[in-house]
């Protein structure tokens, strides 16, 4: 792996994982909806969920996440031709969508996060990711816009 996609992917992986903590946490405290609280949550991890870590380190292992993303989705969009590499900020957005989905049912595993019903908190989940994954493409692309 080159040395410029762990670069490109860390710093936008910090700045993006930063931006979406605070957006749900902003999201948190203005309507109630645990949905900071979901992305901190680490219950579904075995061993991990007996501990209880202060909020600094919750946001460290989300950081980790999502610099280990943005490195893949930075090699992605530089290995590859077509649709990832012309639709980059589509590209990402759907992709976070999809993790947001797929993410979304690891509340029911916690007392501490929205049911896994709660279609308000489903709601700002999805669009705090999705916003997160454009945010995610418009740097990718900015970058690449950059290096030329």
């Amino acid at each position: 792996m080159k040395n410029t996609y762990i670069v490109q992917g860390t710093w936008i992986g910090v700045i993006t994982g930063i931006f979406l903590a605070i957006l749900l946490k902003g999201v948190q405290s203005v309507t109630g909806h645990k949905v900071y609280t979901l992305l901190l949550n680490v219950d579904y991890i075995p061993i991990v969920k007996e501990y209880a870590f202060p909020e600094v380190i919750e946001v460290f292992f989300h950081l980790i996440v999502s610099v280990v993303l943005c490195i893949i989705l930075v090699t992605l969009y530089d290995k590859c031709n077509g649709f990832i590499r012309n639709h980059v900020i589509l590209f990402t957005f759907l992709v976070n969508v999809v993790i947001g989905l797929i993410l979304y049912p690891t509340t029911s595993f916690s007392d501490r996060t929205p049911n896994v019903t709660n279609m308000v908190s489903l709601f700002w989940w999805i669009a705090g990711h999705a916003v997160y994954g454009f945010f995610v493409g418009v740097l990718i692309s900015r970058n690449s816009k950059s290096k030329n």
